[in-house]
């Protein structure tokens, strides 16, 4: 039930990664949650790291994580990325989803 006063103004996605070493959230503000915005997240990461950095992320099962458009994104910079999804409904083993309190 929705209080008489609520307006919709519609939803955003947040993209977002923690670095264990250094505690810094990368966060990306969408107002989609498709598979350029997780490339456009990949690329935010890209340059944030050192070029022989090896950048492993812990992922939930959605789509675009295993799109064609991400795996062609990936084989531009092969190596450079390491994808390790929960299980699902394991949502509680991502350590973003308790960051921001979801």
């Amino acid at each position: 039930m929705r209080d008489y006063e609520y307006k919709p103004l519609g939803t955003i996605s947040l993209l977002a990664g923690i670095d264990l070493l250094t505690g810094e959230a990368f966060p990306l503000v969408s107002t989609s949650h498709k598979s350029a915005d997780f490339i456009e997240f990949l690329k935010l990461l890209d340059q944030s790291y050192p070029e022989g950095d090896k950048i492993r992320l812990v992922l939930d099962n959605h789509s675009a994580h295993t799109s064609k458009e991400t795996k062609a994104f990936l084989a531009t910079r092969s190596g450079r990325f390491e994808f390790v999804f929960t299980p699902k409904h394991g949502s509680w083993l991502n350590m973003i989803e308790g960051f921001y309190n979801m």
